[in-house]
């Protein structure tokens, strides 16, 4: 950090990585608490570096200043790494601007997300400019984004066997080279579409079983739909991904009509959307909406934490939510659909070049991606 770098902050507003503070008092333990749930907030927030200024009013940005004697890094790292788990890597800089002193805590990028609070064992995110507790879905994404766990191979208990789709599977193992009248439980196990809750229990679908092969999918994952709204025409598809692919891409082909329209590079968006889409958010599924100057595609989901939109476009490997679901949706595909997304963006950027461009939009505060195709 120095004087420049600090200028720069200074002109943005208060975000998800960056907080404006007055002043820092650690006199008593529910002040020490409330520095360490900043820090945390920040350090589990999307994105990378955060930091926090003290000296500043945080609304008008006014240069107040601070007493740089009152500012201890050993003090303030020994606090937050005794209240976080594990703890959260940061720095102290003390910088005069306009000559007045400003105290600023940088807080590294984490790879060792989520980070909880000993004291309560909560979870704090930024929502904008506050700190916030985070949501059960959001905790669950915070560990699938960083590999300590994945939501498709939580068993279902509110399935059985008979919900799964045993053709479906059997076509999967064909194409794997494993041949069978009947797929024996241990396989199905093995890769994942079944598993048990506890010692002794039944055999259950798993999430991502009833996702690749599931009957009924609305009964029991009501919100993994995709809704294409088009005029007065609302029409809603739930049923395996595979099926619901099949599906809207047929509906884009009736209503998209115009002669040398990119509809490969509309299915594609599509597809992303189904297999990158966050599916532990249960509020809200996939829109699709037609009118006469654009067509639109959103999920619940940004890009996950580690990539930006210009990286993420040019990176022939990015790092992929579902990154299980996406793997046999590659082999089960017969249209092999899955095996082109790659670095999609651009491609479809390319596509659309000579209709007026793609608006890609990530909006990490309200856990959506959108995408805008210019229709004329």
């Amino acid at each position: 950090m120095d004087e420049a770098k600090l200028k720069q902050l200074l002109k943005k507003d208060e975000n998800p990585k960056i907080d404006f503070k007055q002043s820092l008092s650690l006199n008593t333990d529910g002040e020490k608490k409330e520095l360490t749930r900043d820090v945390l907030a920040i350090a589990n927030s999307r994105g990378g570096r955060g930091y926090i200024v003290f000296g500043v009013e945080d609304k008008t940005k006014n240069i107040l200043g601070i007493d740089p004697k009152s500012f201890n890094e050993e003090q303030i790292q020994q606090i937050i790494y005794s209240r976080c788990d594990p703890p959260v890597p940061i720095s102290l800089d003390i910088l005069k601007v306009q000559g007045k002193w400003l105290a600023v805590i940088t807080i590294f990028k984490s790879h060792h997300k989520p980070h909880q609070m000993i004291q309560n064992g909560a979870f704090y995110l930024r929502r904008g400019s506050t700190t916030d507790v985070a949501k059960r879905y959001e905790i669950a994404n915070l560990f699938q984004e960083n590999g300590m766990m994945s939501y498709e191979t939580v068993v279902f208990k509110n399935a059985t066997l008979d919900h799964l789709n045993i053709e479906g599977i059997k076509k999967y193992f064909s194409k794997l080279g494993v041949f069978g009248e009947n797929p024996n439980n241990v396989l199905l196990e093995s890769m994942g579409f079944i598993g048990k809750g506890g010692m002794g229990e039944q055999f259950h679908p798993t999430i991502g079983g009833m996702l690749l092969f599931g009957r009924n999918l609305h009964m029991f994952l009501p919100h993994a739909f995709v809704k294409v709204i088009c005029g007065e025409d609302v029409l809603l598809f739930c049923d395996n991904v595979v099926k619901v692919l099949d599906d809207v891409s047929n509906i884009l082909e009736k209503k998209i009509t115009e002669k040398d329209y990119p509809l490969d590079a509309l299915k594609e968006a599509l597809a992303n959307a189904i297999v990158h889409r966050d599916y532990l958010d249960n509020s809200n599924g996939i829109t699709v909406i037609i009118n006469k100057k654009e067509i639109s595609i959103s999920n619940p989901g940004p890009l996950i934490a580690g990539n930006h939109l210009y990286r993420f476009a040019r990176e022939k490997n990015p790092m992929r939510r579902n990154p299980w679901l996406y793997q046999r949706l590659m082999i089960l595909d017969e249209k092999k659909r899955f095996l082109k997304l790659g670095s999609g963006i651009t491609k479809i950027k390319k596509s659309f070049s000579k209709m007026g461009g793609v608006k890609f939009i990530n909006l990490g505060e309200d856990n959506l991606f959108k995408v805008i195709f210019p229709r004329i």
